[in-house]
């Protein structure tokens, strides 16, 4: 078993600078029990491009061209069942829209495929779509608000809020 590393040095203080604001997460791999149905999913509903596929085990899939946001593969997972709840893991992907409208694009897809809902948050700073991919993962579909529209408190910290999204108007603004 390897030991922790401490971010402090032996006086305490940090023993290095804080990450690049920059980082950026590049992709989420994912074990899939059916690969298939998985790029069924993530491009028939969702509307990603397969970039590559890996045989019959792994493809990557991705928005605007990059090489792949998504990863899927049946290496360990072929015909599996999801973990158990109360157990550790993964709690959802996270896929960020550019603009309201391309959401309710997405939710609009999600209804025609006949895939439900888990739940639908205005959170002050953005709106959320959740929902289960094929295999049980969870998959969040959300769009930010403009910073300077973000809820604050007094004292100017940011405020998030979890409210009941107003699934009608989020499919207004398709028109607008």
């Amino acid at each position: 078993m390897t030991s922790p590393v401490s971010p402090l040095d032996d006086a305490g203080t940090p023993a290095s600078r804080p990450i690049d604001p920059g980082v950026r997460i590049g992709h989420v791999h994912l074990k899939v029990a059916d690969l298939d149905r998985a790029l069924g999913f993530y491009c028939g509903v969702l509307g990603f491009e397969l970039m590559q596929r890996y045989g019959t085990q792994a493809a990557f899939v991705s928005a605007g061209g990059y090489h792949h946001h998504i990863g899927l593969n049946t290496w360990e997972s072929q015909g599996g069942s999801p973990p158990p709840p109360g157990t550790t893991g993964l709690y959802h992907v996270a896929i960020l829209y550019p603009t309201r409208a391309a959401l309710a694009d997405a939710l609009v897809r999600l209804a025609e495929a006949g895939v439900p809902l888990d739940g639908a948050s205005d959170h002050g700073v953005s709106e959320a779509l959740y929902l289960r991919d094929p295999d049980g993962n969870g998959v969040e579909l959300y769009w930010d608000r403009p910073p300077q529209d973000w809820p604050k408190t007094p004292d100017g910290h940011l405020a998030m809020v979890t409210r009941r999204l107003d699934l009608q108007g989020l499919l207004a603004s398709r028109e607008a």
